[in-house]
């Protein structure tokens, strides 16, 4: 313990938006949690930032509207942000700080953990190896998620990221076999969503009765802009501790990572910092590395940490620094199509951008099907064939299309019809999933299935 936590500082130098500043401190260290206690009763909460040899500046969880240069002391902690965890946070609200907002009292805590732990060892790492069935045709049959991976989804301001997310939410689970009754939980992180966002979320998940396995942690969008940068902090915390110490299967989905580099933003140009590109911060990638490397699978432990990260590109740039920065650390990504959406296909995820590096791992025999991964291979390359059929129709005309290019236009109409587009209350199995894509291949020749094994055409093909 260090002896001068107990000293209070009189007064503040400066104040800048969530920022103040401290003078004469001594001992502090880097995200050290600061008590400021405005007119001698009113208590915030604040983390330093910054620290100058004896000048440190100090981020402020709530407004600093009622504090001046004068009335507002500052006392040391000694400890960082740290939050209360039990198996009891499953089926809670909390706000992006970790307290309890549902009402119902405080999260009697087993163990009490810093929030900004550290990502995962890569010596310590175990590959991925099982999926997580969502429910989804194009997420489970194309771009499959596969458990202590990070598959983001790239969205777009207005397209249907929020149903889509309620909807894995709803659906997810270890799939359909040998390991499907271990324990699985989610967490759901949001930050600066709009009061009516946050309520859709809250009243969908009670109506579907999946509120008892989700922890909740809702930063609205009047909230602190400095809460929102450690609301998926103390999330990921909470997975962490389920799946590493309750052995649980934890999925984590975090919306919308955009308000999250938009708020990091904010506060990087009130400390004065010289910006990066489009204005934000240099350490943008280092941000978001430190939050998508905490998923994963750790040797020895049971269970594991599976990320879904949301974004909304602006003016649906994926070249943006926030989809691209996400990108390179991320084992894949889901994106949203703009054109389907306009089209009424919901939900409407673009297959053929979208891409899972790691779901060889997890499907095949003994985990989804044996025919999974020819008929995901003949369902991609059939659909990017009828996707050119259809844009040389529009060029030339049907007419000067050969049969064989007709056929594989009706097939890329019918598939976005019946595989990608099932609503957002529609759960499939992995096996109604497989058997649709075999319905839609046996729209073409069997002599056009050419990445299909033919002990699998035998069994498959025009059933």
């Amino acid at each position: 313990m260090r002896i001068d936590m107990a000293i209070e500082y009189l007064g503040l130098s400066e104040i800048n938006g969530p920022l103040v500043a401290v003078e004469g401190v001594r001992g502090a260290f880097y995200d050290e949690i600061v008590e400021l206690v405005v007119e001698g009763k009113q208590k915030k909460l604040g983390r330093i930032v910054e620290i100058n040899n004896d000048y440190a500046v100090v981020q402020v969880f709530e407004s600093t509207e009622e504090m001046s240069l004068l009335n507002t002391h500052a006392r040391l902690t000694g400890r960082p942000l740290c939050v209360g965890l039990s198996e009891e946070i499953l089926g809670r609200t909390f706000n992006g700080l970790g307290q309890p907002i549902d009402g119902l009292g405080a999260v009697h805590a087993e163990v009490v953990r810093d929030v900004n732990g550290q990502p995962m060892n890569p010596c310590s790492r175990e590959y991925p190896r099982n999926y997580i069935r969502t429910g989804i045709s194009a997420i489970d049959g194309l771009t499959t998620l596969i458990r202590g991976q990070k598959l983001p989804i790239f969205s777009g301001n207005g397209l249907p990221h929020d149903e889509l997310a309620a909807q894995i939410v709803e659906q997810a689970s270890l799939g359909d076999g040998e390991n499907e009754d271990e324990p699985f939980a989610v967490v759901f992180a949001a930050m600066g969503v709009k009061y009516d966002v946050a309520e859709y979320f809250k009243r969908r998940f009670a109506e579907c009765g999946v509120s008892d396995h989700v922890a909740m942690f809702l930063n609205l969008s009047n909230d602190p802009v400095a809460e929102r940068l450690i609301t998926p902090k103390v999330a990921l915390t909470a997975a962490e501790y389920l799946a590493f110490e309750k052995n649980m299967h934890i999925l984590v989905i975090l919306t919308d990572m955009t308000s999250f580099a938009e708020a990091m933003r904010e506060v990087s140009a009130q400390k004065g910092e010289i910006p990066s590109r489009k204005g934000y911060p240099g350490y943008l990638y280092s941000e978001f590395a430190a939050l998508y490397e905490r998923a994963g699978i750790v040797n020895g432990a049971s269970g594991s940490v599976t990320q879904i990260p949301i974004l909304t590109m602006p003016n649906d740039d994926i070249t943006h620094p926030i989809p691209d920065l996400t990108g390179y650390i991320t084992e894949g990504q889901i994106i949203l199509s703009r054109d389907l959406y306009r089209k009424g296909v919901t939900p409407p995820i673009d297959v053929l951008p979208s891409l899972s590096r790691l779901k060889d791992k997890g499907i095949g025999e003994g985990k989804t099907r044996a025919d999974h991964s020819n008929t995901m291979n003949q369902l991609f390359s059939a659909y990017a064939r009828g996707k050119d059929a259809k844009e040389l129709m529009v060029i030339l005309g049907e007419a000067a299309l050969t049969e064989i290019d007709l056929m594989y236009a009706k097939f890329a109409d019918a598939f976005e019809e019946q595989y990608v587009s099932q609503g957002y209350n529609t759960d499939r199995s992995i096996e109604e999933t497989l058997d649709i894509g075999w319905k839609l291949l046996s729209m073409l020749p069997r002599t056009e299935l050419k990445r299909i094994d033919e002990k699998f055409l035998d069994e498959y093909y025009g059933k």
